[in-house]
């Protein structure tokens, strides 16, 4: 019996994957979750083989907030992130930190079935229309790649430290505790790095390391 959790935080997207599951002899839900937090505790109390975790629920960098601490679990499950068509930044960046498939929101029972299966025997799944995104979003990413290694360049030694860990979905107190430094002093180093990339969010900031290589050299 495969073990399965998902977290998305519309009820409407649980309640259908609740139902594309209902009918499977061999999928067990185990658990579910609106946000990453529950993601995390509901993964850690479970133990499931396989989680199905929205790349973006409450705030921006929820689902990868929640990836990378699933990952980080002991024996943890494979992942796989429910996306959509506008989401190609959070997939490179989940794609970098380990998630083993990437599956839109409207997919086929049928489809989303063979994808949990394959997903517990150890497969990687791919949507084909994310599959087409990402190459072109991995086309725009090697023209951007200049410009966002120039613009880390103008940052120091620390300021790029706090860059490559956001990109790595570490919350300030997390960037703290690797650091080093107090949470007040990270959110200080957080702002002012936004502000000298002309970041509006984390994400983008997170963005930002993934193109200019920074995750590379993690």
């Amino acid at each position: 019996m495969i073990k399965l959790v998902f977290a998305d935080d519309e009820e409407l997207v649980r309640s259908s994957l609740r139902g594309m599951m209902g009918g499977a002899p061999d999928i067990e839900v185990a658990g579910e979750a609106n946000d990453g937090r529950s993601a995390v505790e509901t993964t850690r109390r479970v133990r499931p083989d396989v989680v199905l975790l929205d790349i973006k629920m409450r705030a921006p960098d929820d689902g990868i907030r929640a990836l990378r601490a699933i990952l980080a679990l002991p024996s943890p499950p494979t992942v796989a992130m429910l996306t959509t068509f506008d989401m190609d930044e959070y997939v490179s960046i989940a794609l970098r930190l380990g998630a083993n498939g990437f599956l839109l929101k409207d997919i086929e029972p049928a489809a989303l079935l063979r994808a949990v299966r394959d997903l517990a025997h150890g497969g990687a799944v791919l949507d084909p229309g994310v599959a087409a995104r990402m190459v072109r979003a991995h086309r725009e990413g090697q023209r951007a790649a200049q410009p966002a290694r120039k613009l880390l360049a103008s940052l120091s030694e620390r300021e790029r430290e706090v860059v490559a860990l956001i990109g790595q979905g570490l919350s300030n107190a997390e960037i703290g505790g690797k650091l080093h430094l107090s949470e007040a002093t990270v959110k200080g180093y957080v702002s002012a790095v936004l502000s000298k990339i002309g970041a509006a969010n984390r994400v983008q900031a997170a963005l930002l390391a993934y193109r200019g290589g920074l995750l590379d050299q993690l």
